[in-house]
């Protein structure tokens, strides 16, 4: 089963902690419900303290991003404030995880944002993270 991880939850009234899997993938469900407003420094301790551990025990063979930004500041529907250095270092954690089990194998997909300029500056720290530009 595949550890599934969700450790921004954007979309309103999604992703409570205690849905953590059914039957075979009990378990394998990580949620971190933030609310709105959450910065930089939260959601990067939420990565150190929750889903690195998380990662590390289940050790994947392949990381999937869903690399979604409406949770970047000035975006509508997220109303976070997580900046454009906030997502690389996110993308940073990240890559260490698919480094240390998974042979670098990773895979990003483009989700969402709703605010395009903010969009498109999470999306070029995200790639620019991807490609080992810190």
């Amino acid at each position: 089963q595949p550890l599934v991880v969700k450790p921004v939850v954007s979309d309103p009234g999604t992703g409570p902690a205690h849905e953590t899997g059914t039957g075979k993938g009990a378990g394998t469900n990580l949620n971190v419900p933030m609310p709105a407003g959450t910065d930089d420094e939260a959601v990067i301790s939420a990565f150190t303290d929750k889903l690195l551990p998380a990662a590390r025990k289940f050790k994947p063979e392949l990381v999937i991003i869903s690399a979604g930004f409406d949770s970047r500041t000035g975006d509508p529907l997220g109303r976070f404030e997580i900046t454009d250095a906030g997502f690389r270092r996110l993308t940073q954690m990240v890559l260490s995880i698919a480094n240390e089990s998974a042979s670098d194998r990773i895979v990003s997909v483009l989700e969402g944002g709703y605010a395009l300029d903010g969009l498109a500056s999470a999306t070029e720290a995200h790639i620019a993270a991807l490609m080992g530009d810190a």
